[in-house]
C-alpha cells in the first residue's frame, strides 16, 4: 500500500504541473485560433508542428523514457556512479543521433512533408510553407528529447516537478510567437514556429538546476562498449515504433486528412489539443508516476508487487479517464466554442472541430490503458510485444479510416482513431495476462463498473444545464465561461460524491491527493 500512496502522491505532483501546463496549452490553442483559425496557413503549420512533435514523442516520451529508465534503475541500484556513468555515455550517443537527425530534418524537408500531407502538393504555396516551416522548427527534436532524457534521469530519482513544468515554458513560447513574433515577419507563421524553437531551450534549461543538485549533469562519455547502451539500444529501437503508435496513428489521419477540404487538418488538430488535455493529465501522469516503481519490482523479480502496482495504475486512470470523456463528449461544443470561436476561428470552425472531438474522446479510456500497459512491458525488457499490438492497430486505423472518410469525412478519421486504440488495448492485455497470470481483473472490471456508475451524475448535470436551464445558448464569451465552469465544477463535485458511496476504494485515491496537497 506504501507504494500505492507514492505514486498517488507522485501522479498528483505530475497531475498538478501537468493541469498548469494543458491549461496554458488551451490558451496557446486559443490564441493561435484567433490569429490563424483555420485556414490554409493554419494547415500549413500545424503539418509542420507535427513532425517534430511526432518524433519527440517517438524518440523522446514514447520510447526513449521508456527504454532508459528501467536500465537507468538497474544500475542506479549497484552504485549513484555506475548510475551517472551509463547516463553520461546514452546522454552522449543520444546527442550525436539527435544532431544527425535534425541535419537529415533541415535536408530533406519537402520529401518529409510530401510523405506526411500528400494533398498539400496540389497547392504549391502551402506546401512551400509548410517545407519552410519545417526547416525552422525541426531543432526542437534536439532541444525536447534531450529535455525528455533529463525527465527520465530525474523521474528515477523521484523528482516529478520540474519534468512535468517544463511543457509550460513551451506553451508561453508559442503564445508569444503567435501574439509577438509574427508581427515582425511578413508570413506571421513564421513567429509562430520560432516561438516553439524558444520554448524548447527554456524547456532543456528548467532542468539543469535539478541535474545539478543530484551531481547528474551529463558529461561525454564515448564508451560504446558499455552493455547498457546496447540494452538501451534493444529496447528503444522497437518502443520508437511500439510505444507511440497513437502519435503515428494521428500521422495517418493527417496525411488522409489531407486530401479532404480545406480545414480539415486543423479540425483534427484542435480536436486533438483538446482530447489531450485529460491524456497528458491523467494518462500520462499516471504512467510516469508508475513506471520507476514498475522498474524497480521487475529489477528485484516481485512479480506479484509488479502486477499489483500496473492493476493501481490502471484503475486509478480510469477513475479520472472515463468521467473526462463522458465530459468531453457532453459539453463537446460549448468547450469548443470557448476556448477558440474568435477572430478567423468562425461557428463553422467550431462546428467541424466538434464532429472530430466527439468521437477522439470516445478512446480516451482506451488510449488511457495503453499508455499505462505499454510501459510495463518495457520495465519487463519486452518491447517485442507493444510492436506486433502497435502494428495491429495501426492497420486497422488505416482501413477504418480509408473507409470512413468517404462517408463522414475528418469525422470518420477521429472515429478510426478511437476503434484502433481500443483493439491496441485488448491485445496488449491479453498478453500481458497470457504471460503473468492473474492481474486482478475482476478488481478492474468492478472498479470500471463503480467508475462508470458514478457518471451518472455528471449526465444528469449536464443533461439538466443544457435542456432544463437552457445554458449553451447564442452568449457573450464571458457569460459562456462562467456557464460552462459552473456545470464542470458541480459535476465533478456530483461525480466525487457518488463515486464515494459506490465505490469509496477508487474515491480513496482523489482523497490522498487532497489530503497531500493540504500538508
Amino acid at each position: 500500500m506504501s507504494d500505492h500512496r507514492e505514486i498517488s502522491r507522485r501522479a498528483g505532483i505530475f497531475g498538478f504541473f501537468t493541469l498548469i501546463s494543458r491549461i496554458l496549452g488551451l490558451l496557446r490553442d486559443s490564441v493561435v485560433a484567433y490569429f490563424f483559425g483555420t485556414k490554409a496557413v493554419a494547415d500549413a503549420f500545424y503539418v509542420a508542428f507535427r513532425i517534430p512533435n511526432l518524433l519527440r514523442r517517438l524518440l523522446a516520451e514514447g520510447s526513449l523514457t521508456m527504454a532508459f529508465v528501467p536500465v537507468f534503475t538497474e544500475y542506479l541500484k549497484q552504485s549513484r556512479e555506475e548510475g551517472k556513468r551509463v547516463a553520461d555515455i546514452v546522454f552522449t550517443y543520444l546527442s550525436i543521433l539527435l544532431v544527425l537527425i535534425t541535419i537529415c530534418g533541415v535536408i530533406f524537408a519537402p520529401w518529409i512533408v510530401r510523405a506526411v500531407a500528400y494533398g498539400f502538393g496540389g497547392s504549391p504555396d502551402k506546401f512551400a510553407l509548410t517545407v519552410y516551416l519545417t526547416r525552422i522548427m525541426f531543432p526542437y527534436i534536439f532541444l525536447v528529447s534531450l529535455m525528455a532524457f533529463a525527465m527520465g534521469v530525474l523521474n528515477t530519482l523521484k523528482i516529478f516537478g520540474a519534468p512535468a513544468a517544463s511543457p509550460i515554458l513551451l506553451n508561453l513560447g508559442i503564445i508569444a510567437g503567435a501574439a509577438i513574433l509574427s508581427r515582425f515577419f511578413a508570413e506571421p507563421t513564421v513567429g509562430l514556429a520560432l516561438g516553439v524553437v524558444i520554448g524548447g531551450i527554456f524547456q532543456l534549461l528548467l532542468q539543469i538546476p535539478w541535474l545539478k543538485k543530484e551531481g547528474m549533469i551529463p558529461k561525454f562519455n564515448f564508451n560504446w562498449k558499455h552493455p547498457a547502451l546496447k540494452r538501451v539500444g534493444l529496447i528503444m529501437l522497437p518502443s520508437v515504433y511500439g510505444g507511440a503508435v497513437y502519435q503515428i496513428n494521428v500521422l495517418v489521419i493527417t496525411l488522409l486528412a489531407s486530401f479532404l477540404p480545406h480545414g480539415s487538418v486543423s479540425y483534427l488538430w484542435y480536436a486533438d489539443r483538446v482530447n489531450e488535455f485529460p491524456l497528458g493529465l491523467f494518462a500520462v501522469a499516471v504512467a510516469t508516476a508508475t513506471l520507476p516503481t514498475l522498474s524497480e519490482h521487475a529489477a528485484d523479480n516481485n512479480a506479484q508487487a509488479f502486477k499489483d502496482t500496473l492493476n493501481y495504475g490502471l484503475r486509478i486512470a480510469w477513475t479520472e479517464s472515463i468521467p473526462a470523456m463522458v465530459g468531453i463528449i457532453l459539453l463537446a461544443e460549448p468547450i469548443v466554442r470557448l476556448l477558440f470561436q474568435r477572430g478567423e476561428f468562425s461557428s463553422e470552425s467550431t462546428k467541424g472541430t466538434v464532429g472530430a472531438l466527439i468521437y477522439f474522446a470516445a478512446g480516451i479510456p482506451f488510449i488511457t490503458g495503453v499508455r499505462n500497459i505499454v510501459p510495463a512491458f518495457y520495465a519487463m525488457k519486452d518491447s517485442r510485444t507493444p510492436v506486433i499490438t502497435a502494428t495491429a492497430a495501426l492497420v486497422v486505423n488505416a482501413v477504418l479510416s480509408l473507409i470512413l472518410m468517404k462517408v463522414m469525412l475528418h469525422r470518420g478519421l477521429a472515429l478510426s482513431m478511437a476503434i484502433a486504440s481500443a483493439i491496441n488495448f485488448v491485445l496488449l492485455a491479453y498478453v500481458f495476462r497470457k504471460r503473468m497470470g492473474l492481474i486482478g481483473g475482476r478488481k478492474l472490471f468492478l472498479s470500471t463498473i463503480r467508475t462508470t456508475v458514478a457518471c451518472a451524475g455528471i449526465i444528469a448535470i449536464v443533461s439538466a444545464a443544457k435542456y432544463g436551464l437552457g445554458f449553451f445558448g447564442e452568449i457573450s464569451q464571458w457569460t459562456l465561461a462562467l456557464q460552462l465552469f459552473s456545470v464542470i465544477i458541480i459535476s465533478m463535485l456530483s461525480y466525487f460524491a457518488i463515486l464515494k458511496v459506490v465505490g469509496p476504494e477508487e474515491f480513496s485515491h482523489f482523497k490522498a491527493l487532497i489530503r497531500h496537497k493540504e500538508r
